[in-house]
């Protein structure tokens, strides 16, 4: 059944995949054979049909399926370019041991433990001026993210 079913597959792993069927298929019907032709002339029927159906499947699959692009092209989102530069313009304005502190932390995702040892602070030193850069950064922010909205709630109104 192997060699009948390799020649069709012309893979070794394949044929012992389309092998395997036809047997799984073969037990199945067992109770059908009735006996008119020999045995081996209807396994090995048995054996070809399960295999051509099999590539015959394998083609289907293959013309279905569309090849991905190497790069998923992403469109920017509206107003991510004004967002980044608030971020920027308002971490600017942080003191610079808040900005470090900030950064590391949400950015870089650095433990506070890592961040005092870097730098040359205690770990609480760090959590405060986290704390304290996040609500500047909150404050800064606040009308910007009401002026979003309300652009954006505009832009779908129309």
């Amino acid at each position: 059944m192997y060699a009948v079913v390799r020649r069709i597959a012309g893979d070794d792993d394949l044929a012992e995949d389309y092998a395997q069927e036809a047997w799984i298929r073969a037990i199945r019907a067992l109770p059908t054979f009735r006996g008119e032709a020999r045995f081996s002339t209807w396994l090995h029927r048995i054996a070809v049909n399960s295999a051509l159906q099999a590539v015959r499947k394998e083609k289907t699959r293959r013309k279905r399926e569309a090849p991905l692009p190497d790069v998923i092209p992403v469109p920017p989102r509206m107003g991510d370019t004004l967002m980044q530069r608030k971020l920027e313009e308002a971490l600017a304005q942080l003191p610079d041991g808040m900005r470090k502190v900030l950064i590391l932390h949400d950015v870089e995702g650095y433990t506070h433990e890592e961040i005092g040892a870097a730098l040359g602070v205690t770990s609480g030193t760090s959590k405060s001026q986290l704390f304290k850069a996040r609500a500047k950064m909150r404050r800064m922010l606040k009308g910007y993210e009401n002026e979003t909205r309300t652009k954006e709630i505009e832009a779908w109104s129309v």
